[in-house]
């Protein structure tokens, strides 16, 4: 929104008055009428609590829905994450990625998916990187906070109903982010200066974090200009366990049958049993059959049960169980230019800069047993044999010890930079009395750049002993490795063996990759006042969207696994992953030798790699999407008429969506280096809808407000879905088929809320919310073999995988939905009803519960459903909630601030025989204190994670067995701001 100078002027008096009130009246209940925060002087109160008071003030003002929150001081938002800030706010979630860090959010249960955010103005877009099990790379319409430094922005907004003017594709919020500009500030001139040293406590570095910001007003002239520059630099070091998955135990053919029994030839044919060595003493060449007829039958026995579908049967294993290492250094910097001119109190014109660089180089470690993981054609689970074995009532696994397990120690090194760049100009005048014009143009781009994903390994064969133990009771097991991990001589770096036997490789996981999307935004909005009671708002606005995603296939490296030059030994290229033992603890070892990528690199020559595109297998896909709107609003106010106050605002939005999609689908080829070229395939998907919308703002008495809204909302699915093409994880053997014809997601939305500001700078307020889901896109999955997909077999290229091995491949489609409703409840009470101290202290709070009823499709056949269920929507959490407690006076500022998440579905359906992957619950605690030492100097001092919370993830709503677990530690930060 843009402010002209007198409208500061208005606002900075009500803070003013707000802070008389808050020192002067007494009690609770007040005879007099709180007074409105947007009248005239200056501002006398500073920090945490003014900000609260100036959000507190723009929700009232509003006629939708709307939270806000609002910079303490000049680059100093309250939390050093925007996703972290807006936690906050009642009905906002955070979810979070790797190291801990917020990453995206979701609002009233829905995800971020379903959420829009405006960057001065305009819609944008953000994409970060990051682990398979967060979801990798973000290759659609979610926005990735975690891209900018929070002190390049001064407020954030979120806009949980919607009106006619501001523009669709949300379902649960447009969030509005707002750079400062030089009419904003109360000074001519402006310089504020903050550095900090951030510590992590599993790191044990001092990182640096530092901002400026320069504004400048010119005198009479009406010319402002400001500036501001962030740097971040941040070392984590995330330590815990991952399963991968949970898999029914005959998934992979079952375990090698005890000495004496039916041998188990999980549909090998003799020529195969002869040459992997399968006979009646062994289960493998060199591997003796050594397991227990009472483990053996007790595993058969449950896989019987689950066969016949009985619930809660079946015998369940970790598919990777392995102690993880994950070590990250950020490089974060951001930046916004502003020029505003205001000639006069009617005009407003301002040309807005934006720039954001995230680089991020993850180093993850594991220690893991992957027979688990592997079938009859790669030597695995069918070559293993129990020696003792133990479940819960549920089918997990409670106890297990193991003979004939390979061991594996895997690296892989995962380097992006995701980069932000927006110019705009917007553009307001007052024509005159009666009407106004405003308008915006603007462009952004978003690069999220996959530079290099790399996976190195080495493997112990035939391990004996490997145990997996939960009989502590605890969440993760204690693993036994059966070898000495920390010597690198306990395993093998070598091409596999004629049998199928795998002693090493490595693999150009997810290849160089880079999403692209540029957005342009036009539009022009006419306001014509007709009273001051009645106005009628009319605009109309145009958008392009252009998503870009390539892949490359590198194209001149031998990618098969060669033997360790002659003189080399493991110790050469090799490290020691130390230290998890201190810090996870559960069994972890003190240390495992794992391959160093660079001594990899240059002992076998993949520094000059090179790569080619579509022409040899790579992919190339793209979503240009162009969205024409217009709407007409009117805009009420009926006090003078009927005595008390009822206004608000209703009309109605046109919006039409074209959008073409493209993408290459890989075949084989004789002619390229890598036996693969690129299909072209195209698809085009028009649709249009009219949104009503309505909202209505009523104070039946004074400092008392109802509210109601109504509207029809709609949101596009994710951008990387709408592809026309396919592909695969030779790895993990899953595969995707896009589905360029998704419709979207439609919905009727009601919303109710009392509000009562009994107090200067206090809200109590309650809110009811209902929304009639339509449709929903899920992914369906089935399992498929490889060589049914029509795809080459040159994609399984390095990994060890036969063509005949099932794939689980999804397919997205437009299912039912479902309603979802919710309550929220929220308190903000600054405590000036005492006297002296106690008057300094200060309350925010706000509960939120959820409830959905979503269809899914957890299994099908050819697409055709076969097994369908009702669960929560993916991303709601049926509780939240948010509190903090604060203290400030003129010198000293401290707070704590506690976030609690209950658990909610990650993706449905998980793997066969589970029916989801959740979030455990989890408890965050901040905190963070300053002491102004001067009118200019301050020191700030932070902490993040007082309560070293750990975030679980689980597969099956019912065995809730985990998935991955790991644990971030606390971080502390020491910091000075200086301002003139």
């Amino acid at each position: 929104m843009l402010h002209t100078r007198s409208a500061f002027a208005r606002r900075s008096s009500a803070i003013a008055i707000a802070t008389t009130l808050l020192v002067a009246v007494p009690a609770i209940a007040q005879d007099q009428p709180v007074a409105d925060q947007s009248e005239t002087a200056d501002i006398v109160v500073t920090g945490f609590r003014a900000s609260l008071d100036s959000a507190l003030g723009m929700k009232r003002r509003e006629a939708a829905a709307i939270d806000s929150i609002v910079a303490e001081d000049i680059g100093k938002f309250p939390d050093s994450n925007l996703a972290e800030s807006m936690q906050r706010v009642p009905g906002v979630a955070l979810a979070r990625g790797d190291g801990g860090e917020g990453r995206n959010i979701s609002v009233r249960g829905l995800g971020a998916g379903f959420t829009r955010v405006r960057i001065n103005g305009m819609e944008g877009t953000a994409q970060t990187g990051g682990s398979d099990i967060y979801g990798a790379g973000n290759n659609g319409r979610s926005f990735d906070f975690n891209v900018f430094p929070t002190e390049i922005f001064s407020a954030l907004s979120v806009r949980k109903t919607p009106s006619a003017d501001i523009e669709e594709g949300s379902l649960g919020a447009t969030v509005d982010l707002s750079a400062p500009k030089p009419f904003d500030q109360k000074e001519d001139f402006v310089l504020s200066m903050t550095a900090r040293g951030v510590y992590n406590e599993l790191s044990k570095k001092v990182d640096p974090r530092a901002s400026l910001l320069v504004s400048k007003q010119f005198g009479d002239s009406g010319f402002g200009i400001l500036g501001s520059v962030a740097y971040q630099q941040r070392n984590l070091r995330e330590v815990g366990y991952s399963a991968v998955d949970l898999l029914p135990a005959n998934i992979n053919g079952g375990f090698c049958s005890p000495l004496g029994a039916p041998i188990n030839t999980a549909g090998q044919t003799p020529a195969q049993l002869a040459t992997r060595g399968v006979t009646a003493e062994n289960c493998s060449t060199g591997n003796p059959r050594t397991g227990s007829q009472a483990a053996y039958d007790t595993i058969q026995n449950l896989r019987r049960e689950g066969a016949e579908g009985t619930p809660g049967s079946g015998a369940f294993f970790p598919r990777l169980p392995r102690y993880l290492n994950s070590e990250q250094k950020q490089e974060r910097i951001g930046g916004s230019l502003t020029l505003q001119y205001q000639p006069d109190d009617q005009t407003d014109i301002s040309v807005d800069f934006l720039y954001s660089r995230f680089e991020v180089t993850r180093r993850d470690n594991y220690i893991a047993a992957v027979s688990f993981a592997r079938n009859a054609s790669n030597l695995g689970q069918p070559m293993t044999s129990v020696r003792e074995i133990e479940f819960d009532e549920n089918g997990s696994l409670v106890h297990g010890v193991f003979d004939g397990v390979d061991v594996r120690s895997e690296g892989l090194v995962d380097n992006f930079v995701s980069t932000f760049k927006q110019a705009n100009v917007n553009f307001k005048r007052e024509l005159n009395d009666s009407l106004t014009v405003d308008a915006i143009v603007g462009f952004n781009r978003s690069i999220w750049n996959g530079k290099k994903r790399l996976q190195t390994f080495m493997d112990a064969v035939d391990v004996d002993g490997f145990s997996i133990d939960f009989r502590d009771g605890g969440s993760t097991p204690v693993l036994g490795f059966g070898t000495d991990v920390g010597n690198p001589g306990s395993f093998a770096y070598a091409p596999p063996l004629a049998d199928g036997t795998v002693r090493g490789g490595f693999s150009f996981q997810g290849k160089p990759s880079r999403n692209k999307t540029d957005n342009l935004t036009a539009g022009a909005n006419l306001t014509w006042k007709a009273s001051e009671a009645f106005s009628i708002r009319a605009g109309g606005q145009y958008r392009r969207s252009d998503f870009l995603s390539t892949f490359l296939r590198p194209f001149n490296a031998d990618t098969v696994v060669r033997d360790l030059p002659a003189g080399t030994t493991l110790a050469d290229i090799t490290t020691t992953i130390g230290g998890v033992d201190k810090l996870w603890g559960n069994g972890a070892p003190s240390g495992w030798a794992a391959i160093d990528a660079e001594k990899w690199a240059d002992t076998f020559g993949f520094d000059a790699v090179r790569y080619c595109g579509v022409e040899c297998g790579g992919g190339r896909s793209r979503v240009r999407e162009e969205v024409t709107s217009g709407y007409v609003m009117a805009n009420f106010d009926l006090e003078d008429a009927i005595g008390f106050s009822v206004r608000g605002d209703a009309g109605v939005r046109y919006v039409k969506t074209d959008m073409l999609s493209s993408g290459y689908i890989q075949v084989a080829s004789t002619t390229t280096p890598t036996g693969l070229a690129g299909r072209f395939a195209a698809a085009r998907n028009v649709y249009d809808d009219w949104l009503p919308s309505a909202n209505v703002v009523i104070e039946p008495m004074q400092n008392l407000l109802v509210r109601f809204s109504g509207a029809k909302v709609l949101a596009r699915p994710e951008l990387g879905l709408l592809t026309p093409t396919s592909g695969v994880n030779p790895v993990t053997r899953v595969g995707n088929i896009n589905n360029p014809f998704l419709d979207p997601i439609r919905a009727n939305t009601f919303d109710v809320a009392v509000e009562w500001y009994f107090r200067p700078g206090s809200l109590l307020s309650a809110a009811f919310f209902y929304k009639d889901i339509k449709s929903f896109v899920q992914n369906v999955n089935s399992l498929i073999p490889f060589n049914q997909l029509g795809l080459p077999n040159g994609l399984l290229e390095n990994s060890n995988t036969d063509p005949s091995e099932p794939f689980n491949v999804s397919q997205p489609f437009n299912t039912p939905g479902g309603p979802l409703k919710g309550i929220e409840l929220n308190a903000q009470i600054p405590f000036t009803f005492f006297d002296g101290f106690l008057g300094n202290f200060g309350m925010l709070a706000n509960f939120t519960h959820v409830t959905s009823k979503i269809d899914y499709i957890l299994a099908s056949v050819n697409g055709v459903p076969t097994v369908t269920t009702t669960a929560d929507l993916v991303g709601l959490s049926k509780n939240t909630a948010s509190g903090t407690l604060y203290y400030e006076d003129e010198k000293f500022s401290i707070r704590t601030t506690g976030n609690f998440r209950d658990k909610f579905i990650r993706g449905i359906p998980a793997s066969p025989g589970s029916d989801l992957v959740g979030n455990a619950k989890t408890f965050y605690m901040d905190a963070s204190a300053s002491f102004a030492v001067t009118d200019r100097l301050k020191l700030i001092v932070e902490a993040q994670n007082l309560t070293d919370e750990q975030n679980r993830l689980y597969t099956d709503s019912v065995r809730q067995d985990t998935l991955f677990e790991t644990r971030i530690g606390r971080t502390f930060t020491f910091g000075v701001t200086y301002r003139m």
